[in-house]
């Protein structure tokens, strides 16, 4: 019988060892929880009911505000209770299932991070054509090849990762299962299918990432073109909010994969996939709430129907 198949489980990696620490490990990561809960939630709610916030845009950030709640579920309910029960056991099927999830969710968020890159391109650059470029048919093609995209991203990785033969043990150095450090307990001559897979991946996001660059320098062109200091400052707010989680997505990311092994070490690992997998879920509603006026009336008045009855 090959190692592979007689696991049955994996050990994650445990934020804390005394159990007062685990115990306020898990009351912070429940505040968290519920907080990206409730942002999310209400901004699903408010895209929802308000007819103002039907735009492109805001639906798009419906879609996000969907794939933040799935994200941040994938990870952090199990790494909770792990914390609530002392223990660092998950299954083999939960944790096939945790990688195709996240993996599924983050590069659908990448894809849509960068069509809604488009979308300020388009209505900034190009408002004339806004309408026929980026109209509802377009947005509902768009977000389904985003979904559709992570989809299969998840599908190659989960089938690569889980077909190769485990010779290192069950351990992993994270609080969720995740392809590096799985690919730490194979064989040493089979890991490199993954490998290839993973550079496939990156390079489509890098190509990602060269549009949302490109994007950005055509938008901040057309502002400064813009002669009306309003103009300028009004194209400006619509961008910034996107420019923000873009940034803290991505550059969360870069940290937690292209940082030097020399720096390397379980407690920093953690860290950083702590800051990529649950920051941005957490306060993308903040982010975007924060400078969308129409979004920002709609959840109030949300909030105080919650409150008051």
């Amino acid at each position: 019988m090959s190692k592979r198949s007689s696991i049955t489980e994996f050990l994650l990696l445990a934020f804390a060892d005394t159990r007062e620490l685990q115990l306020l490990h898990f009351g912070l990561f429940l505040g968290i929880y519920l907080a990206a809960l409730l942002g999310n939630g209400l901004i699903l709610t408010a895209v929802a009911c308000d007819h103002r916030l039907h735009t492109p845009m805001d639906f798009f950030l419906l879609n996000l505000a969907l794939l933040d709640l799935g994200c941040i579920s994938t990870t952090l309910p199990k790494a909770m209770a792990n914390a609530l029960w002392d223990t660092r056991a998950i299954s083999y099927q939960g944790c096939a299932a945790q990688v195709f999830l996240f993996v599924f969710l983050m590069s659908a968020e990448y894809s849509l991070l960068t069509i809604m890159s488009y979308d300020r391109y388009v209505a900034i650059s190009k408002p004339l054509h806004y309408g026929n470029l980026v109209g509802s048919r377009a947005c509902a093609q768009m977000a389904a090849a985003a979904w559709g995209s992570g989809f299969l991203n998840a599908v190659l990785h989960t089938a690569t990762t889980f077909s190769l033969p485990l010779c290192q043990g069950n351990a992993v150095d994270q609080f969720f299962c995740e392809i590096p450090q799985i690919l730490k307990l194979s064989c040493s001559d089979a890991y490199l299918r993954e490998v290839g897979a993973l550079v496939f991946s990156v390079s489509l996001a890098f190509g990602c990432f060269v549009f949302i660059v490109v994007s950005y320098v055509q938008i901040f062109r057309a502002v400064l073109r813009m002669p009306s200091e309003q103009g300028r400052h009004k194209a400006f707010s619509t961008c910034l909010p996107h420019l923000a989680i873009v940034s803290l997505f991505i550059s969360t990311i870069m940290v937690a994969y292209l940082k030097p092994p020399s720096i390397s070490s379980p407690s920093l690992d953690l860290v950083v996939s702590f800051l990529y997998s649950v920051v941005p879920p957490a306060v993308n509603p903040l982010i975007y709430s924060m400078r969308n006026k129409d979004l920002k009336a709609t959840l109030k008045k949300l909030i105080l129907v919650v409150v008051f009855t």
